[in-house]
Parts: structure tokens; sequence; C-alpha cells
């Protein structure tokens, strides 16, 4: 409904109002039936990545597939180069999405190497330009990946600014060995892709990364959790009280790693993303029952798309194969059906585990993901009856694939709105490019560091007060060992 305001000195103030009448609103923590003028919710995907390889994916800035899917909001990755400036490649990624975005977004940073510079970026991004959330890659050897020491330096300084550390966790050390050995047995297809990175792999990786943040009590939000044991390290963890958060994703929770056995190898060159989808196929709903239960707190997408062409850069080579896989579209759809409509989450989990917790953790809630007086005017109107079947020849995404090709989705998104206006309808796009906006998030979100602040003030060691010491003290001779080994002869 439009309505004419008063008259203004330069004309008349046209009001916009948007009435939604006779729905079924679902917060996190409620359902009711009522009407929204204007007060709706936010599904947000926290985590939309460009190319994780130095080439550009199919689709850069799929912001509008997200808003077909009933997404309003997503997080994309600025990724500098090693020795490259965090500043500099935020500024880039700005560049590249204010003219072309529809629909609002943010920006996590990666941290690929350490220096004093990368240090002080880190908090000056933090202080003036809006992100509070900074990821390492313990993956990728020699492009992206850090240590365990550049790893607690990065942690400390997250702790520091008040901003959550994101992880990449496999072990790129172990996993650049296997590729070797795996290319020593002529296996050059997408399987050697998942056989060089086992489960294992991950859930070192997984828990190294736990126990690191531990350490400096700082937060820690692990991006797509996609194999059982990993997901059960950060379950654990929090039964221990670590602060973790486990983020899998559409494509784990949709299907799994069987398909790098496809005889077909375009089509299974197409599932290669890292980690790996599993080759388990009991791994999805083991998955989705941590979702359901907040074992596992989020879900994301990781998309990163690339044509059949694109991916045939590792035709006779699985490591070259381009990492990445759609999702953005169907993450809704996908996490319904496999969450919801079969049973293992409610209307109002599903609501937690694809906006709130993310808002909350990312600093964005009451702003984006709930219902209410004062947050924004995005909501998607859902259909929990109506069903679709998910293909390539109809998706609204620039790639030639998809990896959930024939799956029917109950729940189908019929209308988004993003920020009081309908974007996308009955197929239709009513948006431009460059309407949607950057969003700033501020550090310290409450959601997470008010348990960090807390152990801060009362589980910081202090030292025993003693007597000194003032008896004989031994004197080392040359051929003794370091001290604090015991220093006796070997043979």
């Amino acid at each position: 409904l439009k309505a004419s305001g008063p008259i203004g000195p330069r004309g008349p103030l046209v009001m916009s109002r948007l009435l939604i009448r006779g729905g079924r609103v679902v917060n996190d923590d409620l359902s009711q039936v009522t009407d929204v003028l204007k007060i709706v919710t936010n599904r947000r995907d926290p985590r939309v990545r460009r190319a994780g390889v130095p080439m550009p994916s199919a689709e850069p800035v799929p912001v509008g597939a997200a808003l077909a899917g009933g997404t309003t909001m997503i997080i994309d990755f600025a990724i500098p180069q090693k020795g490259g400036s965090l500043l500099e490649a935020f500024e880039t990624w700005r560049s590249w999405a204010d003219p072309k975005v529809c629909c609002d977004y943010s920006l996590h940073v990666a941290v690929t190497w350490w220096s004093d510079q990368v240090k002080e970026e880190m908090k000056i991004l933090a202080r003036d330009k809006g992100v509070n959330s900074f990821k390492m890659f313990m993956a990728y050897r020699d492009l992206y990946m850090v240590g365990d020491k550049e790893l607690y330096a990065a942690f400390s300084q997250c702790k520091e600014i008040g901003a959550i550390a994101q992880v990449h966790a496999e072990n790129g050390d172990l996993i650049a060995e296997e590729a070797k050995k795996m290319l020593a047995l002529g296996i050059t297809g997408p399987e050697g892709h998942e056989l060089c990175r086992p489960e294992a792999v991950e859930a070192e990786a997984t828990l190294r990364a736990i126990t690191i943040a531990s350490t400096v009590n700082c937060p820690l939000y692990v991006v797509h959790v996609m194999s059982k044991s990993a997901a059960k390290v950060i379950a654990d963890a929090r039964r221990d009280g670590k602060v973790v958060y486990g983020e899998p994703i559409a494509a784990g929770l949709g299907t799994d790693g069987t398909h790098y056995w496809n005889k077909e190898w375009h089509h299974a060159a197409h599932y290669v993303m890292g980690p790996p989808l599993r080759p388990d196929p009991s791994t999805p709903g083991f998955l989705m029952n941590l979702l359901a239960n907040d074992d596992l707190t989020t879900t994301g997408t990781d998309n990163c798309t690339f044509n059949t062409c694109q991916k045939a850069l590792g035709k006779d080579d699985f490591t070259k194969i381009p990492n990445g896989v759609n999702g953005v579209e169907d993450r809704m759809s996908v996490i319904w059906e496999k969450g919801v409509h079969s049973g293992k989450m409610d209307e109002n989990r599903f609501v937690a585990v694809t906006s709130t917790n993310a808002a909350k953790i990312f600093n964005l809630y009451p702003r984006k993901g709930r219902i209410a007086v004062g947050s924004d005017a995005d909501i998607v109107i859902w259909d929990p009856k109506a069903t679709r079947t998910i293909s390539a020849k109809t998706h609204h995404q620039a790639v030639d694939f998809n990896i959930f090709e024939g799956m029917v989705c109950h729940g189908v998104p019929l209308v988004t709105i993003s920020r009081g206006k309908v974007v996308y309808e009955a197929g239709v796009f009513s948006v431009t490019a460059g309407e949607g906006k950057f969003i700033p998030r501020k550090p310290f979100a409450e959601y997470v560091y008010q348990r960090i602040q807390q152990r801060d003030q009362t589980c910081t060691p202090v030292p025993v007060e003693r007597v000194p010491y003032k008896g004989e003290v031994s004197k080392l001779k040359p051929k003794d060992f370091t001290v604090g080994t015991t220093m006796q002869d070997h043979p």
C-alpha cells in the first residue's frame, strides 16, 4: 500500500507501506498468527565466497539467486594473497560488490599471512570498517595456509579487537603429501580429492583450532563442517564449555561424496570442494541431527560456482579442479526439506539456524534475524506445503550444473522482501544492481563475548605466593642438557 504523506518544501512526501496479513510470523523463540506492517525478518547466509583459487568464479556476486531462494543478506570473503594488504583486499571487494549487489551484504576478511602490518590492519578493519570476523586457512599450503604460530597470533588479535576467529579446518601439510601419493598411484580423477583429505584430516585440524582458540580465550567459528568426525569434535568442545560454533553448509546437509566416484568425470568434478563431501551417505542426516540439537549452530553455503569448462582445468589432475559448489539459492529449501519436513527440527529452530544465530554471532541482531519493531524490513514469505524440484535448467545462478539436481523440496519461498520492497515474486525480480547496502558490524558481539569477558575476569591464572627459595642451585656443565630436562648421561 502506498499513501501520500504531507506536503514538503519540495513537493509531496511519499510514504511506502507494506502490509502482510494473515501470516504466521516465525521467530527463533516463538510463532504467532498476526499481521505485519513493514516489520519483517531477515534470512542470512553467513558465508558466501568468491573463488578459492586465483580465477573468477562463474558468478562472483550471486545475490539474485540468494533473493530467489529467500536469503536477504550475504557475507562474502575478502581474501588477500600472502603478503598482501587486508585493507586493500577489503576495499577491492567493496569496489566489486557495491555496484552490483541487490541485497544487503557484509564482508569477512581472511588472514593469509602474519606480520605487524596484518595485526594493525585487523585493528583498523574492526574499528573503522565494520569487520568483526577474520578467517584463517589451515589448508591450501603455499597459497593461503597459516601455521599454528600464526593461528595463535591471529586468534590473540581477534580476541583483543573483539572479533570472531573463523577457520577452514583441514591439515594442509597432510593433504599436500597425500595428494602426491594419489597422483603417484595413477588416481587423477575427482575421487582423489576426497581420498587425500579424509575425515581424520578435518577432525584433527578442528581439534587443533579449538585448542589454540581456547588457550587464548578467543571465540571460534568453524566454517563448512563436512564430516561426522569434525562435528563430534565441535559437539564435545561445546559440552566442555568452549566458545565454539560449527557451521554445516547446504551441500553437506543435502548430498554426499559418493558422487566423486561417478563414471562421468564432469559430474564428479562439480562436487569438488574443500573440505570434500563425505562418501558416507549417513553424514547429511548426522549433521542435521547435531544442527537440530544445537551441537552445530548455523548454516551457510560456501557458494562458489564454476562451469564445466572451468572445472575441466583439472581434467588430468584433481588438484587443479577449482574448488566450489552452488548452494545460496537452494539453502533454505534444502534445510527445510531435510530438517523441518523430515521432523528433525521445528520451524523456530529453522529460523535460528538459517538466520537468528548468525545475526547474533556476527553482531547484526536484532536489526537482522528477528521480526520485531525496529528490525529491518526484510522478509521471505514461505509456503511450507508447496514443493519444487531443484534443477540447473530452472535455477537463477549463472552456472551449468546444480549439485542438488532432481531433489524435490517441500517448502518454497514465494516472495522475498528487502527493506520493505518486494524484490522477488513468482520468478520475477524487481530490483536493480546496486540497491543492496554494505552493512558494517561492530566488534564485541554480546552473544559471543559475554562469556569471553567474564572468563577473563574470573579465570585468569595468578601466581602462587610462596617464600623465595634460598637453597643451593646446581651449576650446569657443557655436557648437561638444556635447563628443564633430566641431566644425565646417555650411552
